[in-house]
């Protein structure tokens, strides 16, 4: 099959940027041995910001090196734009740019002289063009004016935008970043959302691996959520955020006659806290609740429906928390 044909039928419907199946890395040759990543399913569709979510030790890492030929999965298979790996690596990778574990260059070296010693590293690029392509590079991620200065005089947020331009040295259909927002501060994290978002908007598929909700929530627009080496889900993030089920929240010195009255109407999951009452709304209407409260004389101070955001739901799917913060 020639690349041609491979790309083309890499672009057919239903096909993925990135897929894997039963795809697993175990560390150590005992059976017993602990799964890194486990039994991994996962679809990634061209043109979606992909964010790949979890705490810290989850396996996402090591998922994004077993699919760029990083490291041996102990079982399964990936694909990177339709091309198996890690036998496809030669037609899949000069496709695909990517940023692990943080950038590393020389740092006493500016970063247009790290740029041309990385492009030198690629046999496949063009040593003719290599002046324009940096240019090119960096002036997508804006770094142009800082392009002759040392990369140890960069901030964090210019290291993390040099290494997407590394990244960036020939057209790329798909780009894999992993944390590269690890470490920044607050404008240094805006610049790098703002690069993101510039890329997508260029029809580059993206599968950023991040730890924090907030990158999720502002960048991108499918998820999937990692916990102990599983995937616990994947999905378009409204579809996710459908999936959340709403709860009633009534404000009262009563809540004790308000949850039986809740209870009462059918409500499921009544939760009595200090000063309120929450439930699971169901098929209920709220106002018929209302009326069924105050007909039953409990002195509703506030009513409310509340639906889960984002954190409750990974919070709900993983038994633990996120970091919201970045």
């Amino acid at each position: 099959m020639t690349d041609a044909t491979t790309v083309a039928a890499a672009r057919e419907p239903g096909s993925r940027a990135v897929r894997t199946r039963k795809l697993s890395k175990r560390y150590g040759r005992r059976a017993t041995a602990a799964l890194a990543v486990d039994g991994l399913d996962l679809e990634v569709p061209y043109g979606a910001v992909f964010g790949f979510l979890g705490p810290n030790g989850c396996g996402k890492t090591t998922t994004i090196r077993m699919l760029l030929g990083l490291i041996e999965a102990s079982s399964g298979e990936a694909e990177l734009l339709g091309v198996p790996m890690p036998g496809g690596a030669r037609t899949a990778l000069p496709r695909v740019g990517a940023l692990v574990e943080g950038p590393a260059f020389h740092p006493y070296l500016s970063g247009v002289d790290n740029l041309r010693r990385l492009d030198a590293v690629d046999r496949s690029t063009d040593p003719a063009t290599v002046d324009e392509r940096i240019e090119s590079a960096l002036d997508r991620v804006g770094l142009r004016p800082a392009a002759r200065k040392r990369f140890r005089a960069y901030s964090l947020g210019m290291k993390q935008r040099l290494a997407i331009a590394g990244a960036l040295l020939r057209p790329r259909e798909l780009l894999i970043l992993d944390e590269p927002t690890n470490g920044l501060d607050p404008q240094g994290t805006r610049e790098v959302r703002s690069l993101i978002a510039q890329l997508a908007a260029d029809g580059v598929t993206i599968m950023l691996s991040t730890h924090l909700l907030s990158e999720v929530e502002q960048v991108c627009s499918h998820v999937g959520v990692m916990h102990k080496g599983r995937l616990v889900t994947q999905s378009p993030i409204e579809d996710l955020r459908a999936t959340a089920v709403p709860r009633v929240r009534v404000e009262t010195v009563a809540a004790e006659d308000a949850a039986r009255v809740l209870t009462g109407a059918g409500l499921d999951d009544v939760v009595v806290a200090a000063g309120e009452v929450t439930a699971l709304l169901g098929e209920h209407q709220p106002e018929k609740l209302v009326d069924a409260l105050v007909g039953d004389g409990v002195p509703v101070r506030g009513f409310g429906v509340v639906r889960p955001d984002l954190e409750d739901l990974f919070v709900s799917l993983t038994g633990e928390g996120f970091d919201v913060s970045g």
